[in-house]
């Protein structure tokens, strides 16, 4: 992932630098178990753990020879190691896939808590947004059509709890992707001792693979991808309402606009969602990862390295894009400008067409049957929206031509917005719980 999306934290988990010393790590390891069990002399243990990681760039000249990546890090490796003598034993029994997936593993669950710290914050935020403005009377859409009064904060609580859902599904995918597998060749563990993985793992704080061949089956990694393209698509959710109340015609929401901000080269007036086109945006390269990391499902075989590849590219930059979309969605609540009169503006501005639902059921309730009753609301309400005639008037014009008597108090009160929310003081004790 190019710079300018990539937050310091995340992008140093998917550095080559990073990456390299997991690997040293993973490799000491194994050799101290190795030296524990008495499989190899214990005084080669001391110099290659002191041994500095091989930089990228020295593992890149040496890969350029070997054209096997984990030969030319062992190689750069042992050049570190005094004396170099002590780096044969290192990859004792091992194959490239017991480094590279474990390691891997390290740095999903390292990249994972990275996320759920964030998401976390992006939770609050919602469930604090969505109290703030539980009392706001808005207009709920329905295809992008006014329909019957709602409370911004209802919207907010909505995707407060998808984020939290979305999160905990994350969770449950770090416990399956953090996996050991220092099995052998094809995962038989015929030149390492089981035991090995064990002791591992226990290190790693990870645990062993339920199985493996010479790599762990991606279904876990694919539940991860995907883990991580459903939290940026809630995330694109909150910038596409955003975007929407942000609209000239709308006018409810807006973006912070800092001083000195520009939202145009050529139109001075414009104020721009900038930040949730850009959410929006990035959360097609999330979503664009499940596909091809999904496909490395199937291998041959006990393994091929049609997954590697892929796994290179889309996996950082899935993590380092959901990193930057949580940042940045959270700093677009927290400091998102709700405009409640304008709301209230909208929510009167069909001349009461939104109340119909009530009258409706007012009228069946009053003797009319329901076809009756949808009918005389319809045709008052087709006047309304082709006339621009508050609602209230066609209604009496129409019942009066059809012999219907209304209660006019009784219309008072039902064309009351805040009648419509009443019911929904539950669902904010939920939302005050979440955590």
């Amino acid at each position: 992932m190019i710079d300018r999306y990539t937050r310091p934290e995340m992008g140093r988990v998917w550095s080559d630098e990073h990456k390299y010393e997991l690997w040293c790590r993973v490799e000491t390891l194994v050799l101290e178990a190795h030296a524990a069990a008495g499989r190899v002399p214990a005084d080669v243990v001391e110099p290659v753990r002191n041994a500095p990681p091989p930089t990228p760039e020295r593992v890149a000249e040496i890969e350029e020879t070997t054209q096997h990546d984990v030969i030319a890090f062992l190689t750069a490796w042992a050049d570190n190691t005094e004396p170099r003598s002590a780096a044969a034993y290192v990859h004792h029994g091992m194959t490239s896939s017991d480094l590279l997936d474990t390691a891997l593993a390290v740095q999903l669950t390292e990249a994972t808590d990275l996320l759920l710290a964030k998401a976390d914050r992006l939770v609050a935020a919602l469930r604090d947004h969505a109290l703030a403005h539980r009392n706001t009377i808005k207009v709920g859409r329905t295809h992008g059509v006014h329909a019957e009064p709602d409370v911004w904060g209802h919207r907010v609580a909505d995707i407060a709890f998808a984020m939290a859902r979305s999160r905990d599904r994350l969770r449950a995918a770090r416990d399956r992707v953090g996996v050991v597998a220092i099995s052998g060749a094809v995962g038989t563990y015929s030149l390492i001792d089981p035991s090995v993985e064990v002791e591992v793992a226990r290190a790693l704080d990870l645990r062993p693979a339920d199985a493996s061949t010479q790599v762990v089956l991606r279904d876990s990694i694919s539940e991860w991808v995907s883990a991580l393209a459903i939290i940026a698509t809630v995330c694109e959710t909150v910038a596409l309402e955003v975007r929407h109340g942000q609209r000239t015609e709308v006018r409810e929401l807006s973006e912070a606009f800092g001083s000195g901000q520009k939202g145009s080269s050529a139109m001075p007036h414009k104020k721009n969602p900038i930040r949730s086109e850009r959410i929006a945006g990035l959360a097609r390269v999330v979503r664009a990862a499940i596909v091809p990391v999904m496909e490395g499902i199937p291998l041959w075989h006990e393994r091929d390295i049609s997954h590697s590849s892929t796994e290179r590219v889309f996996l950082p930059d899935a993590a380092i894009t959901t990193d930057y979309l949580l940042h940045l969605t959270t700093g677009l609540v927290e400091n998102l400008v709700v405009d409640a009169d304008r709301m209230r503006v909208n929510l009167e501005s069909t001349g009461g067409l939104i109340y119909t639902s009530s009258v409706l059921l007012e009228l069946v309730e009053g003797g009319l049957s329901r076809e009756e009753a949808y009918a005389l609301v319809q045709s008052a309400a087709m006047e309304t929206w082709n006339t621009g005639t508050p609602f209230r008037a066609t209604l009496r014009s129409r019942a009066k031509a059809d012999g219907v008597e209304l209660d006019e108090a009784r219309l008072d009160e039902i064309c009351r917005p805040e009648r419509y929310v009443q019911n929904l003081g539950p669902l904010f004790e939920r939302v005050a719980a979440l955590r």
